[in-house]
């Protein structure tokens, strides 16, 4: 049973909204708002206190972007959680491409590194007890509606998987010209689903579930982005809301409790909606094959691995 959650970026949008309802569980008696902001962490708290009529969250500083701030989070966290929720990430602001002092882009820092040592890390401390839940995107399999090509990779290698995390991947012919975030975003969403499915069979006493929100009005997912593309995607995301294409951030928030809570998602799976960006969710394994190929998965965990025990020097050169 799930008692206590930590989620990761809860100050504002899917993170709050996801905590406001997870408060709406009686059972549910402590959630851990993940944020790198003590004061925008002070403002989620107390609105959601006030919101829910519960004095169950608490602050817990972190930062995934930074490995240290990650590892002195763990520590920090004074008991056992039952389930955390990966829902910090986003486009890597206008620098996304720059390089960490830990080798990998700014992007695949935010959306994966940070968060695959903190779930390590949780599972060595023996501080997560039942699940893990990672925000996956449609992105993984490429937006047509948005404009997002399917991520291009030709061997789905550990060197490649790696060439995602240091942007490398993304300086061939193909992408000549091309400074756009959305590129890196899908990848690193791609190998991201594939290493939340190896790690269900490195550990099967625990669940992994990569559930997209979906297309969600409401988030702050494009404030990083440049100016124009930022104006270009929330236009479009309001005038797909009108066509009901895109749905709201309640929508987006309960595909993650439902991820927790629902035991017909099986452990490894990668849930996003069938079609679109909005609607019926199903396993993207069984629409995309190199979604459900397990030496892929494989390459990809051993990928992250060397990443978290040796960054810097498991990457190909950028």
């Amino acid at each position: 049973m799930i008692k206590s959650v930590l989620i990761t970026g809860a100050n504002a949008g899917l993170g709050k909204e996801a905590a406001k309802q997870l408060a709406a569980k009686p059972d549910i008696e402590k959630i851990y708002l993940g944020c790198r902001n003590k004061e925008k962490a002070k403002a989620a708290q107390t609105e959601l206190a006030a919101s829910t009529g519960r004095n169950i969250f608490e602050i817990l500083l972190i930062d995934v972007s930074d490995l240290n701030s990650v590892r002195q989070a763990v520590k920090r966290l004074p008991e056992s959680i039952d389930a955390l929720v990966m829902n910090a990430g986003g486009t890597g602001g206008r620098q996304y491409d720059q390089l960490t002092s830990d080798g990998v882009t700014n992007i695949f820092a935010v959306n994966l590194l940070g968060h695959a040592l903190l779930t390590e890390q949780l599972i060595e401390a023996g501080k997560l007890k039942y699940a893990a839940l990672y925000a996956g995107s449609e992105a993984a399999r490429g937006v047509e509606e948005m404009g997002m090509k399917r991520p291009n990779l030709t061997t789905s290698s550990v060197d490649e998987f790696a060439a995602i995390a240091n942007g490398s991947l993304f300086e061939g012919s193909q992408f000549k010209g091309n400074k756009d975030a959305t590129d890196h975003y899908g990848s690193i969403k791609y190998m991201a689903a594939m290493w939340m499915s190896a790690m269900a069979r490195q550990h099967p006493n625990l669940r992994f579930i990569t559930m997209s929100p979906g297309a969600t009005v409401g988030t702050d997912g494009f404030n990083t982005l440049p100016l124009v593309k930022q104006l270009v995607m929330k236009t479009m995301m309001r005038f797909m809301l009108l066509l009901g294409k895109v749905h709201g951030i309640e929508t987006g928030a309960k595909r993650y409790v439902d991820g927790l809570f629902n035991s017909e998602f099986r452990s490894g799976g990668f849930y996003a909606s069938l079609r679109g960006l909005t609607g019926v969710i199903g396993e993207q394994g069984r629409l995309f094959s190199d979604i459900d190929n397990r030496d892929f998965k494989d390459n990809a965990y051993q990928a992250v691995q060397q990443l978290i025990s040796s960054p810097n020097l498991t990457l190909p050169s950028k």
